[in-house]
């Protein structure tokens, strides 16, 4: 019998792609959802991006329960025979909520929810989601950020999901600190940046966000902001790899290839979609008029924290431990906006708005 997974937030793009993974490599998988009865609708999803014999398999080895982040209930159950957990599921906003705690507190208790089911489970690791958020927010950005380095949840111009994902990590490692040794459990953390690639149905979140305002014109200009970015599909084979690997138990990775403009990410959506009738925007947003415009729009107010301030950062240890290679820039932007095509979560037009 395959070892079995638990993946939470089954309907998340990241957790979609890490389970599409797993059934490949012939695991069985269990996901959650807020919500019962779900497991149609996601094997739905991933049945078209499966492998033929984990397409075979999914009906036997694949099921979504109901566990919310917020509530005690039922992740006993969902944990009940499962070697490993991935903890991906986490809030991610598409605009700054009013009071930053709406983003901590299910942020922060929820991983401890997991962390404390999977531990009295018997399972053997979890692996566990952050964010370039947890790692280079909040303070200078003069050096080259690694591992070592945490983002200052008091520090100047840091945002609520940027707390949230920081004081969800590093309570995550305290409460592994609290069991004490020797522990039969582990704990693995994987910080993402900006995460592209393609979609797996017509659903979107956030991280995807930006390359959608981007083919409907929805922005009269790029704002001056460098973001570190990944492929979704690296990002889940990361995951997987630190499931297993020996070396990976008690380690954070910085998962991401450098620091890019958004700018790089229209001018390429530009040449490879402005033949196919999508009028991509390419001209620079000045700071000052971005700081206007987040005035009223709260998707622009996101964005202030990163324009003119790049942050370097350090992937080799990725690269060495668990032997992740990334992709690049153009092949996770133009698989996401074919996937966005696709699925008809953007059409080209002959008019559009010209407001951010």
């Amino acid at each position: 019998m395959s070892d079995k997974v638990l993946v939470t937030g089954a309907t998340g793009f990241i957790a979609q792609h890490c389970i599409v993974q797993l059934l490949d490599a012939g695991y069985r998988v269990r996901g959650t959802a807020r919500t019962a009865g779900r497991t149609p609708e996601v094997g739905s999803v991933l049945r078209p991006h499966l492998s033929y014999d984990a397409r075979e398999r999914l009906g036997d080895d694949f099921e979504v329960v109901a566990a919310d982040l917020t509530s005690d209930e039922n992740w006993g159950g969902a944990v009940d025979g499962c070697r490993f957990v991935l903890h991906v599921a986490s809030p991610l906003p598409s605009a700054p909520p009013k009071n930053a705690q709406d983003l901590i507190i299910p942020a922060r208790d929820g991983a401890v929810r997991v962390l404390r089911a999977a531990n009295e489970g018997g399972v053997e690791r979890v692996v566990m989601t952050s964010s370039m958020a947890a790692v280079c927010y909040g303070r200078a950005r003069d050096r080259v950020f690694t591992e070592d380095d945490w983002s200052d949840v008091d520090g100047p111009d840091i945002g609520a999901y940027e707390q949230s994902k920081t004081i969800a990590e590093r309570t995550a490692w305290e409460f592994m600190a609290s069991l004490g040794a020797p522990n039969a459990m582990d704990l693995v953390t994987i910080n993402p940046g900006l995460v592209l690639g393609p979609l797996l149905c017509g659903q979107w979140g956030t991280s995807a966000e930006l390359v959608k305002k981007i083919l409907e014109r929805a922005i009269p200009a790029i704002p001056d902001a460098r973001f570190p970015m990944v492929d979704v599909r690296d990002v889940a084979a990361a995951h997987v790899a630190a499931m297993v690997s020996p070396e990976a138990s008690g380690q954070r990775f910085i998962c991401c290839i450098e620091s890019h403009a958004i700018r790089e990410v229209a001018l390429i959506l530009k040449e490879e979609f402005g033949p196919r009738g999508f009028k991509v925007p390419t001209r620079r947003l000045a700071r000052p008029v971005l700081r206007i415009v987040a005035l009223w729009d709260q998707q622009a107010r996101l964005l202030m924290a990163d324009v003119g301030r790049p942050a370097d950062l350090d992937s080799s240890k990725i690269r060495r431990v668990l032997g992740i290679e990334f992709r690049g820039l153009r092949e996770m932007t133009v698989s996401m906006a074919d996937s966005m095509i696709r699925y008809g979560v953007v059409k080209a037009k002959k008019s559009h708005p010209a407001v951010f």
